[in-house]
């Protein structure tokens, strides 16, 4: 498929008038590999290295592992799509967002495999949004948008009629390993639980769905430290349980679905697998 082509329906189809990004600020060290229009808005094409894309790959972020799972295949005209332009590792704090490899890059750029971005994009409410795809993953029905982030909606409000400990499991088995509970509010209300994927447990999000009556949060990056404090201190105030399943995991399932859409659109793909952050719960 030509480039120029691919990337025009995924602008007509995802980036949205209104949303924004912050990406390109903080990606100095690669700023060789990366074009002028991702340096200008931080969304869409990231390294522009195909005219032609035979085949795509996802992935929540560019890492090492899974750029050297991709050069390991030895194919060329490939797109590697990603829901994050950078990589996310809570374990290296305050510097929690490392960039690509440039020597990796360099073979990206040698073996013609381009880099997609879509962040804001990809968490803005859509059937193949973060938070509406793990919602159905989990089995919530009726879901709604909620969460303003960077002009667009990226949680979701939903129902179940699981209890508590029955919701933790299954989001366990979902993601594959142990999730964190915060059960700051006890059982869950009126069966009512919101989402908000990867980064959500921020104290505006917990403000917006208290006052929609729901006391059950799910999100990625739980974790209890100096960055967090304010929204734990407010979810144990008024009484609300935070679930946290890691920033990767609880991204997966958007980009798996992802591939769907490129076949949709006629292009092999298959999502590329990366080990989540445990620390992050």
């Amino acid at each position: 498929m030509d480039a120029k082509k691919l990337y025009a329906q995924l602008e007509k189809d995802f980036i949205k008038p209104g949303l924004s990004d912050d990406w390109a600020g903080y990606m100095q060290e690669v700023s060789d590999f990366i074009c002028d229009n991702f340096k200008k808005r931080s969304m869409g094409l990231v390294c522009d290295n195909a005219s032609e894309i035979k085949r795509v790959y996802t992935a929540v972020f560019p890492s090492d592992e899974v750029m050297k799972k991709i050069l390991k295949k030895g194919e060329k005209d490939i797109l590697l799509f990603v829901h994050h332009p950078s990589i996310w590792d809570i374990r290296k704090a305050p510097n929690v967002f490392q960039q690509m490899d440039k020597k990796l890059l360099e073979r990206f750029r040698e073996n013609r495999i381009s880099v997609y971005n879509l962040h804001v994009p990809l968490d803005n409410y859509s059937a193949y949004s973060t938070s509406y795809t793990l919602a159905k993953a989990l089995g919530l029905k009726d879901l709604k948008p909620c969460t303003p982030y960077f002009g667009g909606l990226a949680g979701v409000v939903g129902k179940t009629a699981l209890t508590l400990d029955e919701l933790r499991g299954k989001f366990e088995k979902k993601v594959g390993h142990r999730v964190s509970l915060y059960a700051y509010g006890g059982e869950i209300k009126d069966g009512l639980v919101a989402i908000a994927a990867g980064g959500g447990n921020q104290v505006e999000a917990l403000q917006e769905i208290k006052e929609k009556g729901v006391h059950t949060f799910i999100t990625g990056i739980a974790a209890r430290n100096s960055h967090s404090e304010p929204a734990h201190k407010y979810a144990e105030k008024n009484r609300i349980n935070i679930l946290g399943g890691s920033h990767y995991s609880t991204e997966v399932f958007a980009c798996v679905e992802m591939c769907k859409y490129f076949k949709k659109l006629g292009l092999p793909c298959k999502f590329i697998k990366d080990t989540p952050v445990l620390e992050d719960m």
